[in-house]
């Protein structure tokens, strides 16, 4: 499921065409190529060489970004969430298919200490943010239940800064009944048209029900090269 806004942010298009059921089907085939973990960073100096389109996903501590990645690429135990939130500081690079890199960022903005998430990317994740040369776009993940906190606006601050453009994921839809969702997307969709690096197609998504994956892919794989 995708949304679109009315707006658009300055150098960005609003018209997304929607996924056709052939992009849809050549982006499942994408996604269910070989994925490999194959590196980890946690100082800029380690980073791996540029090579390919690298995609970087970030969000709040427990917003699901181990279980996105998993559904995308259909493989449970790709990526996995630390159990202690907040306590993983490294960049997972996931190669998928040679086509595309998938980034897992570290989460921010856990209970215990929300206010340090302008520190803790203003670090290694900021210079990765504005250096990395291939980083074609961050998916910016967003719990469905959750309200959008002040941490969630200043990484999007950063983003623009930073200036890489990053698309709204909202995940875990099915906790929300269509009311509360259209609610939920319509206020992050308003969000975005405020920041420049802001995409306007927000994609909504639910790991558990697999809703909104096939089109999450369909994005994500436009980005690939030869696509």
């Amino acid at each position: 499921m995708a949304a679109r806004g009315d707006d658009t942010p300055d150098g960005l298009h609003l018209d997304v065409e929607p996924p056709t059921d052939e992009t849809i089907e050549a982006a499942r085939v994408l996604f269910a190529s070989p994925c490999r973990f194959f590196f980890a960073a946690q100082r800029l100096d380690q980073l791996p060489p540029p090579a390919g389109i690298e995609i970087a996903f970030a969000g709040r501590s427990n917003v699901g970004k181990s279980s996105l990645i998993n559904a995308l690429t259909g493989q449970n135990t790709l990526a996995r969430a630390s159990n202690t939130p907040g306590r993983t500081r490294q960049l997972n690079f996931f190669d998928l298919g040679g086509r595309l890199t998938l980034v897992d960022m570290p989460g921010y903005g856990y209970a215990q200490a929300e206010k340090k998430v302008k520190e803790d990317w203003q670090g290694l994740m900021f210079d990765y943010l504005r250096g990395r040369p291939n980083l074609r776009r961050v998916a910016l993940l967003l719990d469905a239940r959750v309200e959008i906190k002040e941490s969630d606006e200043a990484v999007m601050d950063l983003l623009d800064k930073a200036a890489v453009t990053f698309q709204i994921v909202v995940t875990k839809a099915d906790g929300l009944k269509p009311p509360g969702l259209a609610r939920k997307v319509a206020a992050v969709s308003a969000l975005a048209r405020k920041h420049a690096a802001g995409f306007p197609e927000v994609l909504v998504t639910s790991a558990r029900s697999g809703s909104g994956i096939p089109e999450a892919r369909a994005a994500f794989a436009a980005l690939s090269d030869g696509w």
